[in-house]
């Protein structure tokens, strides 16, 4: 079962992962595996906020749909 999240819950996601993504470029670790976790984190953040400006899309598509003339 797929389990699909709102587009304020896949923002609420995004800004986690924007989060733990600064969090990485602080950690005390190597500067090879700071910029992996990094770039692992912010790909994420871009991906969820793609897929909450998609389902917002959806979602108005539906409430208002084009008229065809």
């Amino acid at each position: 079962m797929i389990h699909a999240l709102s587009p304020s819950a896949l923002r609420e996601r995004a800004a986690a992962h924007r989060a733990m993504a600064i969090a990485a470029l602080r950690a005390d670790s190597a500067l090879s595996v700071r910029l992996k976790r990094y770039n692992a984190a912010m790909t994420k953040a871009r991906t969820l906020d793609a897929q909450a400006a998609s389902a917002e899309g959806n979602r108005l598509s539906a409430l208002y749909p084009h008229s065809e003339g």
